[in-house]
């Protein structure tokens, strides 16, 4: 039967900051369809506040609307719907922003992060099996990514889930499902890093964060951290990175440069920024990989010389979810984290209360945090 439960829903895109005057989110009472086959239950513990999330609120990456946002975020499974058989209630879960269906071509080459029916499901705000399960006062909600985590219950797909130990701080779980994902994914999957490379990590957010403890955790060597903010460069020093350089500073790609002995081996965008793309392909060296898991507004581009691009083999290369296989890498990165290899707790800023949320989202655009992150 259906239930109740409170969501932060938005309603239209491109409300002005501060978000606590706009309230572009609003605290509402939804209902939530049961799960029908292959879909869970979740009654959610801690959601992070994510640039995704920002970006879909400041009209950066355009979905339908209303939609009722999240995707961050982990919880217990609290009930199944037919054909679930390798869940049961009371588990601990983390959701995958990208649900991957095992079929489609991406998904049997092993890259479900590119799976077709997922992407097309997201894009529509519908869960994989179609449809939604969300409505207020009649009008059906769209789900963010899947997930719409935001709220105090979610229905989400079999293929969004993938459990996790019951002792991990539901806080810090939430981080696994998208800025580890993503930011370690990047270094161990994407690139990949080997030890001893030298490694540039260009925005310092969750994701660039993570990445620079992925890095670190692969054995590279340096490891150069770029941001405007100082307070999130001195974190990513306290975290190990071996420099750090102020990209407000005239001559930060000269910099980086030489700290890496020329230029990095691997540069890493994760600023969301077509500058800082631009930045971090200057920094890296002939014969050298610049990736990018940044999600700039969709009508971006960016230009490159071909020249360099065959004269010195350079590779570009973009990163979704950090080319995981979530039921694989999860599992492995919050080994890295029990042994102290990856310390991704050190990453979140605070947490919040869901009716602090808009404010929540207005530190988030300052940059005065790296995760905050929302408990029920």
């Amino acid at each position: 039967m259906s239930i109740t439960t409170r969501a932060a829903v938005l309603r239209a895109m491109g409300a002005s900051p501060p978000y606590a005057d706009s309230r572009p989110l609003t605290i509402e009472t939804v209902t939530l369809d049961p799960p029908g086959r292959d879909e869970v239950r979740v009654a959610i513990k801690a959601a992070g506040l994510c640039h995704s999330d920002l970006s879909v609120i400041n009209r950066d990456r355009p979905r339908p609307m209303p939609m009722a946002l999240g995707h961050e975020a982990a919880g217990v499974v609290e009930a199944l719907g037919e054909g679930v058989t390798d869940l049961a209630v009371g588990d601990h879960v983390v959701m995958v922003f990208m649900p991957s269906c095992g079929d489609c071509g991406p998904c049997a080459s092993g890259r479900p992060a590119l799976c077709e029916p997922g992407a097309a499901a997201n894009g529509q705000g519908e869960l994989l099996g179609g449809g939604r399960r969300l409505s207020a006062d009649g009008e059906r909600l769209n789900h963010h990514l899947g997930c719409s985590a935001f709220a105090e219950r979610a229905v989400v797909s079999r293929r969004s889930l993938v459990k996790v130990p019951d002792d991990l701080p539901f806080e810090t779980a939430a981080l696994f499902g998208c800025a580890v994902l993503t930011g370690v994914g990047a270094v161990m999957n994407t690139a990949p890093v080997r030890a001893g490379q030298g490694v540039v990590v260009v925005g310092l957010g969750g994701v660039g964060l993570a990445s620079v403890l992925g890095a670190l955790a692969a054995g590279a060597s340096p490891v150069v951290a770029v941001d405007l903010s100082e307070d999130k460069l001195a974190l990513a020093r306290s975290l190990g990175a071996t420099a750090t350089v102020n990209a407000a500073d005239a001559d930060a790609v000269e910099q980086v440069r030489a700290l890496t002995g020329g230029g990095a081996e691997v540069a890493f965008e994760m600023a969301g920024s077509v500058r800082a793309l631009e930045a971090a392909w200057r920094m890296t060296r002939r014969g050298g990989t610049t990736v990018t898991a940044g999600l700039p507004p969709p009508d971006a581009a960016l230009a490159v010389n071909v020249v360099s691009l065959v004269a010195e083999e350079r590779t570009l290369k973009g990163s979704y979810i950090g080319t995981s296989v979530p039921d694989r890498d999860i599992p492995r990165y919050i080994g890295l984290y029990r042994d102290g290899r990856l310390p991704v707790d050190r990453l979140m800023s605070g947490t919040i209360g869901l009716a602090d949320i808009n404010a929540g989202f207005d530190r988030l655009d300052r940059g005065q945090v790296v995760r905050l992150v929302v408990t029920m």
